[in-house]
């Protein structure tokens, strides 16, 4: 059997990244990201990123690999945190995975793309469809139902109807077909750990942050990467942090509020974090940071 993957997650400014190091250095891993901005090169106080030192604590996989005008998807995330894994476990280290990033965090347990292939064209067919259209077209196609899909989101519709149409199958038959495919890295054991705190503490410590990434320049920041061209990345340009300045550098936000923004954006967050980590991870540990010592981290 294959050595584990070690997988620490939790909500925003737990404190994952401390934990992580000292876990790290303690036993002797290196540390692959999971976080969808951390990949970004420029997107460091917004982030809160491992600085340069906490870096060259431990070896970190998976950060400032991509222009902040580069893209990033879970497919291509998992080729290269496969790569790394292997990489780092052929060198009889061990490996620990850090961050909370959705669908990024959820590969490591779950299979996160099926294997239906879309043509070109008929990608571009169901594009130039209004949503009501697709979703018209989908109906047709489902007639025992539309199951949990979200008609609002006309990405997901269309995406949806794409495969209806490129399979030939319901989406019924489509979601049965994934649950049995394999995770990408099922062939690991993994062990998944949450830190967590008191919803006042963690309040606490939000604030404490963005005064932290504010006073440190966390607005020059914006224009630099705005210059590398952080519009034309949709998923960068509009992370909590980024956006509110965004918009008060637009005048749509006055400078006097943008703290409160952030932190209120940064609230909101924690509690989709809660609920994401409840419903869509498998059971595991959630151990209180108060209670936390390098070797309760882990079992293994």
């Amino acid at each position: 059997m294959k050595p584990p993957i070690h997988v620490l997650t939790g909500c925003t400014a737990t404190g994952k990244t401390e934990w992580a190091l000292r876990w790290a250095e303690a036993k002797g891993a290196e540390i692959v990201s999971c976080d969808s901005l951390l990949f970004y090169r420029g997107m460091d106080l917004g982030t809160a990123k491992p600085t340069k030192a906490e870096q060259a604590r431990v070896p970190h996989h998976l950060v400032d690999i991509l222009g902040v005008d580069g893209r990033m998807d879970v497919t291509h995330y998992v080729a290269l945190a496969r790569a790394a894994v292997t990489d780092i476990q052929a060198r009889g280290r061990a490996v620990l995975v850090v961050g909370g990033s959705g669908f990024y965090l959820r590969s490591f347990f779950a299979p996160v793309a099926d294997e239906v292939a879309v043509p070109a064209v008929l990608r571009a067919e169901v594009r130039a469809l209004t949503k009501d259209q697709a979703v018209a077209r989908l109906r047709a196609l489902n007639p025992a139902g539309l199951g949990a899909l979200d008609l609002a989101n006309p990405r997901r519709v269309a995406r949806a109807l794409e495969r209806c149409l490129a399979s030939g199958r319901t989406l019924a038959e489509l979601a049965a077909d994934f649950a049995r495919l394999p995770g990408p890295f099922a062939d690991w054991p993994t062990e998944l750990t949450q830190l967590d705190r008191p919803a006042a503490e963690l309040g606490s410590r939000i604030e404490t942050r963005v005064a932290e990434m504010l006073g440190a320049g966390l607005v020059a920041e914006v224009r630099q990467l705005l210059a590398a061209g952080l519009r034309e990345n949709p998923s960068a340009s509009r992370a909590i942090g980024y956006r509110e300045v965004i918009a008060c550098l637009d005048g749509k936000l006055p400078e006097k509020e943008l703290a409160a923004e952030i932190v209120r954006n940064t609230r909101a967050l924690v509690k989709k974090q809660r609920t994401w980590f409840r419903t869509q991870l498998p059971p595991h540990r959630i151990i209180p940071a108060a209670d936390l010592t390098v070797d309760r981290l882990f079992v293994g």
